[in-house]
């Protein structure tokens, strides 16, 4: 501490699974952001689950959740224990002479923070003991390649769709489930909370999606909101949700009626169901009525099992639903599977397989009914044969449930890892969705879709193909990929060329199934090329590019996207984006080439 004299310092005890934990993430950065230069967040990790405690995965949520500020593995509790800290979340302020000033357990982090480090900051500006030198603490997100998808959380498919949970790029991606053709995006692509059309329209970390009758169901879960996609017209709007987080939770008219935290959504007969992770509830949103209210649990957490409205949930975060109408939901901190009878007038609750006891019992464990024990299940799907599969998400496996004998045992995975084929492996599944005998994994650590064979139990990764043509282009400021600026060219009039100069890491290739391109853009005259993007589809690097030249004088700007892997294994592709920005004039040269070099590095993160 004696490092952060002249800061005040905020402690924030949590563990990444706890909705409650990710409810204050928001109040944390909206601090850092008012006092980037006073204040210091210090995330102390303790871990509830023996998943959470591994550093690396506490490094994915870190990626995951955007924190831009340290965060401690605290496996032991050591430093738990040395501050007192008694719950998830606890925040502890401390001030710029090392005092502390108290703390504080629960959510609403912002509104009891905010005026006493108002006060602080005052104070010991008044007196000279405020230290304003910016920390220069590197990120973790600095250097990483980008994926094609991040962190996807859920999936759905039919016969023609796959439909994913883009989670961390805020937007929901529509392929062909066969060939991975992308055939619709639905959001910009920055996180907010806006209707409209496809590419204009905005989400905040979706999770859960469901499709019924032509429309799209969204769990819009940063927002608190649930949102519908017309799959024909593309037009976004918002079912129900006002954008702030709900409590208490009251049913009401779907868009004046806050939500909390939506983490999946299901449609049975008129009704879509939510799994309201944040109140530890399932609600109901009647599409004929346009109201939306609570179905089952009181806002309590725990395991107790009872009539609907008096049951206790502990995090619901999936939904499934069999041939009976019985719906059946991963509770995720009672690493648990339940069910509900949500259409019988007096409706219980019960559990399938997983602990009734505890929140705090889980493990890795097949077996029948309550002698299972999984470790924070997020997905559950029904398969016809009267099989449930659930997605063991800390676990990193897929399981599948014996209905008729309440049996889990273990269907694919065995630990953390990226496999396909009949030893398939995955980074904690997020989402599963199953349509006939095929199995959709929404491998959410792994940036990818998985596909498994529910009768040979063989898995396949989903290559996305034709993204980019979905991809806005970006001003420099907000372009995310390396940006290049050439010198002026001189070229002739005539026929001409463009040459992508791209050179790739030894031991490196480009993806023949996932298609680089390039998307032009022309800033004045003289230039025309034959369309606006280019697939590099089966080229070779270089590639040479016709172009047609008259005089004239403007700046051309190439949006350029490798796609690559390494030469021996596809297991993982990485992604290089680059930006060209080159002024040109045509009239008095001999020069008719405008060459752009680029040399591919790999990122620091893969060669330390």
């Amino acid at each position: 501490m004696e490092q952060l004299q002249g800061k005040v310092v905020l402690l924030d005890f949590w563990t990444y699974g706890c909705i409650n934990c990710i409810h204050i993430i928001p109040d944390l950065k909206r601090l850092e952001a008012e006092y980037p230069d006073e204040l210091v967040v210090i995330g102390v990790h303790s871990a509830k689950f023996v998943n959470e405690s591994a550093t690396e995965n506490i490094r994915q949520i870190v990626l995951r959740y955007g924190l831009e500020h340290p965060v401690v593995n605290d496996a032991d509790f050591a430093i738990w224990q040395t501050w007192g800290a008694q719950a998830w979340p606890t925040i502890v302020v401390i001030d710029p002479a090392g005092n502390v000033v108290g703390s504080h357990a629960g959510e609403g982090v912002y509104n009891v923070v905010a005026p006493v480090l108002e006060a602080l900051v005052d104070e010991f500006d008044a007196n000279g003991q405020l230290d304003r030198t910016p920390l220069d603490l590197p990120l973790e997100s600095e250097g990483l390649p980008q994926t094609v998808l991040s962190f996807p959380g859920k999936v759905t498919a039919d016969a023609d769709r796959l439909v994913i949970a883009d989670t961390n790029h805020h937007r929901i991606v529509v392929a062909d489930p066969d060939t991975g053709e992308v055939a619709q995006v639905f959001g910009s692509g920055t996180a907010g909370f806006s209707d409209g059309g496809p590419r204009t329209a905005q989400f905040s970390q979706p999770q859960g999606v469901a499709i019924a009758d032509g429309v799209l169901y969204v769990a819009d879960t940063e927002n608190h909101a649930l949102r519908a996609v017309d799959l024909v017209s593309g037009e976004v709007t918002t079912l129900a949700g006002t954008g702030e987080q709900a409590w208490p939770p009251r049913g009401g008219i779907g868009v004046e009626t806050p939500l909390s935290s939506p983490w999946d959504v299901l449609v049975h007969e008129g009704i879509v169901y939510i799994a309201m992770a944040g109140t530890h509830q399932i609600w109901a949103y009647d599409i004929e009525t346009a109201t939306v209210y609570p179905l089952v649990g009181n806002a309590g957490e725990s395991t107790h099992n009872d009539v609907l409205a008096d049951a206790e949930l502990a995090q619901p975060s999936g939904l499934a639903v069999d041939g009976f109408g019985r719906l059946y939901f991963a509770d995720s901190e009672s690493s648990s599977i339940r069910w509900a009878d949500v259409l019988a007038q007096d409706g219980l609750t019960g559990t399938l397989v997983g602990s009734d006891q505890s929140l705090f019992d889980f493990g890795d464990e097949d077996g029948i009914g309550t002698d299972a024990r999984l470790q924070h299940p997020l997905g559950v799907a029904y398969h016809r044969s009267g099989r449930l599969f659930v997605a063991d998400t800390y676990n990193s496996k897929i399981k599948v449930v014996d209905l008729a004998t309440r049996e889990i045992t273990t269907f694919a995975g065995d630990g953390h890892g990226w496999a396909d084929g009949s030893a398939a492996l995955f980074y904690e599944p997020g989402g599963i969705a199953i349509w006939e005998d095929t199995l959709y994994v929404a491998d959410t650590n792994n940036h990818a879709v998985r596909a498994i064979d529910v009768t040979s139990g063989d898995t396949r990764t989903i290559v996305l193909k034709g993204i980019e043509r979905f991809t806005p282009a970006a001003t420099d400021a907000a372009y995310r990929g390396e940006i290049v600026t050439l010198e002026t060219v001189e070229l002739a009039a005539g026929d001409g060329s463009v040459v992508l100069d791209i050179t790739l890491p030894n031991g490196f290739k480009v993806n023949e199934d996932a298609p680089s391109s390039v998307i032009w853009q022309v800033d004045g005259s003289g230039l025309e090329l034959e369309a606006d993007n280019h697939s590099l589809t089966g080229t070779k690097l270089p590639v040479t590019i016709p172009v047609s030249l008259s005089e004239g004088q403007g700046t051309l700007t190439a949006d350029l996207t490798i796609i690559y892997c390494a030469t021996e294994s596809e297991d993982i592709c990485l992604i290089q984006q680059v930006r060209f920005d080159v002024p040109f004039v045509v009239g008095g040269s001999e020069n008719s080439e405008l060459r752009l070099p680029f040399a591919v590095e790999i990122p620091d993160s893969l060669t330390g």
